[in-house]
């Protein structure tokens, strides 16, 4: 069994973002890991590793530095690392994004694709659909737990306040969510193996199977930022001090200002 796994080098958000002139991400200028949910994502691909024999590839598109963060999966237990990164992919958006990424893997064999449900830079949850997409494949979105069924895989989706069980064959896409697991930490053999014994394959723009330069990178992406900036800094509020039943009529009066009741 073979499963690719996307992950993404996102921006560590507690230390703050920072934006290019364009609007973009200035992702050299800032600290950056794994995205959540594709470590989740990844986490289950290696568990079905240790239940039951899989090959496990993590593929990423990014700047040169997301080395790290597949470095940091081969120590986790992933096999094969790939990192396509090319000046002509970036400042791509979600449709860029994803074509690029398929046409990374049209050079692969796979029975199984697993992606997060989102980044958190981005918060679209479309590119592992897209890609399915792309590539002609069903997914399965929000996975709360995955197991295989023979040629088949059986997921729990979240849904509002209830689930649906979904089963579809392979080869197939799903999206996991951060709460599918416990991601697993990396050991120190994993480290060394990492960093000594395992290659990182690089490739770029030639690389990629069945895609148009009109669809990859900033030229290609037909989302346009009009404004980005970072955390709106919040002001203290209005403060008041009135005893317990003043605050009472207080708070009710604000209430219905607002027309909340």
């Amino acid at each position: 069994m073979k499963i690719i796994v996307c992950i993404k080098q996102v921006p560590d958000t507690k230390g703050g973002v920072k934006f290019n002139p364009d609007g973009t991400l200035d992702r050299a200028a800032m600290l950056a890991i794994m995205n959540p949910d594709d470590k989740a994502g990844l986490e289950a691909a290696l568990r079905i590793k240790d239940e039951m024999g899989a090959e496990v590839t993590v593929l990423t598109m990014g700047l040169p530095k997301a080395d790290d963060v597949l470095r940091e999966a081969l120590a986790m237990g992933a096999d094969n690392a790939i990192l396509v990164t090319d000046r002509v992919l970036g400042g791509a958006d979600t449709w860029a994004t994803s074509t690029t990424i398929a046409g990374a893997i049209r050079n692969l064999d796979y029975d199984l694709i697993i992606t997060g449900r989102q980044a958190i830079d981005g918060d679209t949850a479309q590119v592992g659909p897209q890609i399915a997409e792309h590539l002609g494949i069903p997914v399965i979105s929000y996975a709360e737990d995955i197991k295989i069924d023979g040629d088949s895989v059986v997921v729990k989706r979240q849904y509002e306040d209830r689930y649906h069980m979904l089963k579809a064959k392979m080869p197939c896409l799903i999206t996991a969510l951060s709460e599918l697991n416990e991601p697993r930490y990396m050991t120190p053999g994993g480290i060394f193996d990492a960093y000594d014994e395992k290659e990182v394959t690089v490739w770029g723009r030639a690389d990629l199977k069945d895609v148009d330069d009109s669809d990859l990178g900033l030229k290609g992406s037909p989302t346009k930022i009009a404004k980005a900036s970072d955390k709106v800094r919040k002001g203290a509020g209005e403060k008041v001090t009135l005893d317990p039943q003043e605050s009472v009529d207080y708070i009710m009066g604000k209430l219905k200002e607002k027309h909340v009741i």
